[in-house]
Parts: C-alpha cells; structure tokens; sequence
C-alpha cells in the first residue's frame, strides 16, 4: 500500500510538469493551430537559464526562476515574430520544418554555449519530509503545489480578465476575433510568451530532480503531444487532465510493470484512448 501511495505522489510530480508543458503547447495550438515542436527547446532552455541565474549569478532558486520565466516567455515571442507570424498565409507544413529548424538550432546552441555535458541544478529544496510514514522530497512536494497553483492563476487570467477573454476568443474562431477588433497580433506575441513561461516554470521545477542538458525536452515534448492528443488538440482542461493521467501510469507502470517500458505506456494510452474517441477527451467535436 505504501509503495502504492509513493507511486501515485511520484505521478502527481511527474503529472504536474508533463501538465504545464503541455499546457503551453495546447494554448499556441489552440490559437494558431501550429504545433510547436520547438517547445522542447524551450522547456530545455528553461532550464539551462534558470541553473546558469544560480550558479553564474548567484541568484535564488526563485529569482533565477523568474527570470527563466521572462526570458524564455521572450524567446517565445521572438519565435513568433520572426518565425511563425510570417508563415502564418504559407503551407502548414512550411510552420513545422520551421519549427523543427528553431528546436534544432536552439539545441545546436545550448551544446555550444552550455557543453553537452549533464549538468545537477541545485535547490534550496533538498530537505526529506515524512507525511503519513511516506518519504518524499521537498522539492516534489514544491513541484506539485507551483503546478497546481500556476494552473490556477492561468485559469483565471483566461477567464476573468479581458486579454484573457481575447485569448480564448482566438482560440475559438480567429477570423471573428479580427473582425471584432481583437489585435491578434498582441494575442499571438501573448500566447507564446505565457506558453514559453510555463514551458520555463516546468523545466525549472524538474530539474533538480532530473537533470539538464540539451536533448531533455525530448521526451518531454513527445509526451506533451500525446498528452494534448489525447486531452483533444486546443483543450485545457484537457492538457491538464491529459498531464495527470500520462504521469500516473507512467509511475505506476513503472512500479508494477516494468521501469525499462514506462515511456511506451504513454503512447500505448495514446492508441487506445484514440481508438475509442478518435478527437480525444475533451474535444469540442467538429473541425476545431
């Protein structure tokens, strides 16, 4: 029972970071129906800036943390700029060779400037905790509360507030947005600065339990797209749900299965959850 119950707070820590990521992916999804595979550059570079802010600067977990966050937030937009705001009247396919070309030159960067090299971030966090007779790790405990409470504020930002509202607007139909007044230039710099965020916020609360080096959005992303798959393409409760419900069997399929197969077991979900609802969980159903 006991294993059992480390095993599912082992999920809802692995839940929470594939969640945030692919939050941010579902949310410029969403918007601007590019699927961003460069968001794993992001999350990686998320990381490397939040561990050089500590051990080049010397700033606090939380100060390198938040300054992860803008400049990743940053990078987003730039990407958008430069990138995908000019191919936004060019062939879908032109978006993602595009995307793919940042992700590589981004790791391409980090190998240059950072080595190849892991690399351990330190975290103020490092303290043991006893609850219930179960052992976990500050630094888990941290991940699932900062998730849980960056959800929320998301959620209310998209909800409550008027750039909020223009934000799921966009998402909702692009051509009505534009035709209302909404500058969807704004929102589209705005998504892919909050979904750079969250991509920084993920890698940096990970990585001390993990580590960082350039190739860790690999998988990461991989399992956002299948989370955002499977939660329906531009669904956020679906990412959220999509998240948790990855990390908790890969947790516990890697307990009670077998450790060498628990990165398949995302994709075996995948596969059957789309068998049976073939536009995923929480899809608005038609051609969203």
């Amino acid at each position: 029972m006991e294993i059992l119950i480390q095993q599912l707070f082992n999920g809802l820590t692995i839940g929470s970071v594939y969640a945030l990521v692919a939050l941010g992916l579902t949310l410029v999804y969403g918007i601007l129906h590019i699927p961003n595979f460069a968001h794993g550059a992001l999350y990686m570079m998320g990381g490397y800036i939040t561990l050089t802010m500590m051990t080049r600067f010397g700033l606090h977990y939380w100060l390198a943390i938040f300054v992860s966050i803008i400049v990743v937030g940053l990078l987003g937009v730039l990407m958008e700029r430069f990138v995908f705001h000019p191919l936004r009247e060019a062939p879908p396919i032109h978006d993602k060779i595009a995307a793919i070309g940042i992700l590589l030159f981004l790791e391409a960067f980090a190998q240059f400037y950072w080595g190849a090299e892991y690399q351990s971030m330190p975290t103020p966090y490092g303290q043991i905790v006893e609850v219930f007779g179960l052992t976990l790790t500050m630094q888990r405990i941290l991940i699932v509360v900062a998730a849980v409470v960056v959800m929320i504020i998301l959620y209310l930002f998209l909800k409550k507030t008027f750039t909020g509202a223009t934000i799921i607007a966009m998402s909702q139909n692009r051509e009505g947005a534009n035709l209302v007044g909404i500058n969807t230039n704004k929102v589209a710099m705005l998504t892919f600065m909050i979904s750079g965020g969250l991509a920084a916020i993920a890698s940096s609360l990970s990585a001390p339990i993990n580590l960082v080096f350039p190739g860790m959005g690999h998988l990461v992303i991989l399992k956002a797209f299948v989370i955002i798959i499977l939660g329906g393409m531009g669904s956020i409760p679906g990412a959220i749900v999509g998240g948790y419900i990855v990390g908790f069997s890969e947790s516990l399929g890697a307990t009670y299965i077998s450790n060498d197969y628990k990165d398949i077991i995302a994709f075996l979900f995948l596969v059957l959850i789309l068998t049976v609802k073939p536009t995923g969980l929480f899809s608005k159903g038609g051609s969203h």
